[in-house]
């Protein structure tokens, strides 16, 4: 199983628009791609960012089905964030295999 990570910092004004969006349109097309069988958001409580931070968790269960997603998916959901939020939040992506501990 691989768990892909995206890291968002916005800033506090686009916060409940932005939280909206996220959960009403982009979480669910991201979902509707096929490459990815569950996903979760958390909110980072201690952050030493101003704004606030997310991660948004997808679970893939296979590397070639996260290719798959960032090499014809990602590009197109990226391109379709809201022009209000251009310049006002950061994000970055983690890739992370998970490690059994038996």
């Amino acid at each position: 199983m691989i768990l892909y990570n995206v890291t968002i910092i916005l800033d506090d004004e686009i916060h409940n628009e932005w939280l909206n969006w996220i959960k009403t349109k982009q979480i669910p097309d991201v979902m509707n791609t096929g490459c990815f069988v569950s996903n979760r958001m958390l909110k980072v409580v201690d952050s030493p960012n101003e704004g606030v931070t997310y991660c948004i968790q997808y679970i893939s269960d296979s590397l070639e089905k996260l290719n798959e997603f960032r090499q014809i998916h990602e590009r197109l959901i990226q391109a379709s964030t809201p022009e209000q939020f251009n310049n006002k939040l950061v994000a970055f992506q983690t890739v992370m295999d998970f490690i059994d501990n038996q």
